[in-house]
């Protein structure tokens, strides 16, 4: 499916990314749960949402492949407040 895609925005009013196929059909994601799936703290979500505006095929690739839980564990820094005593 990857390979497949064409384009992918995000629809503000819906709160998915829409992602248009090259046989015409579309997928519309919804980012919400998404971020309710893989997001543990306010700093991945935040990372999930400049992925959402800015790089939204970046963002259906990682989620297509698997690799969002990855990608959130290498890009996000955030240590706990029990960690810090």
């Amino acid at each position: 499916m990857i390979n497949n895609i064409i384009s992918c925005e995000f629809n503000i009013d819906t709160a998915c990314v829409e992602v248009k196929l090259i046989d015409g059909s579309m997928v519309s994601i919804d980012c919400i749960a998404v971020e309710n799936e893989y997001a543990n703290n306010m700093y991945e979500v935040s990372e999930l949402d400049y992925l959402i505006y800015n790089e939204p095929m970046s963002y259906v690739r990682l989620l297509i492949s698997g690799k969002m839980e990855e990608y959130l564990l290498n890009n996000t820094d955030y240590t706990p407040l029990s960690d810090m005593r």
